[in-house]
């Protein structure tokens, strides 16, 4: 592996995790502030404890699937995944910012929805570079589903 897969390997991993890092701080702040913990939750919420590793696995296979890409051959369908993927991580990091910060659960959901179809999008551009950085976001797509059904219930029972 050359320097410069090095480097691009160690930004691919750090971009995501400082991402959900710095959301977390909202979200953290936001729990141990007691509102999220005041609202009406549903019956198929995780405990808290379990968010921490699953953001983080899916934060690493972010990563990787961002390496495979970056390192691919520059051009038109590279650049655009790249973009798409950075339009995710912001729309991801946003969603903790809406829900958790300026507690307003609809707006989160607005968001969270877009964060969906955006992903379905990453991964068939992704896929279109090399499949495998696709396939590794599937759980992620996953997840976010299970997060959108959730907003969902929080929006309609607070």
């Amino acid at each position: 592996m050359t320097k410069g897969n090095i480097l691009k390997l160690v930004i691919s991993l750090a971009l995501p995790l400082g991402v959900g890092f710095a959301g977390s701080i909202y979200t953290r702040d936001s729990i141990e502030g007691g509102w999220y913990s005041s609202l009406n939750q549903p019956s198929f919420n995780p405990p808290n404890w379990v968010f921490g590793p699953v953001w983080t696995i899916l934060y690493i296979l972010m990563g990787i699937s961002l390496y495979i890409v970056w390192k691919q051959v520059p051009g038109r369908k590279r650049e655009n995944a790249l973009g798409i993927f950075a339009l995710q991580l912001l729309l991801n990091f946003l969603w903790s910012l809406f829900f958790f910060y300026f507690k307003d659960i609809e707006i989160a959901l607005i968001d969270v929805v877009a964060l969906w179809f955006t992903i379905v999008v990453m991964i068939g551009m992704f896929y279109r570079v090399k499949p495998l950085a696709a396939k590794l976001n599937i759980p992620y797509l996953l997840w976010v589903t299970f997060a959108t059904t959730l907003n969902t219930a929080y929006y309609i029972l607070n």
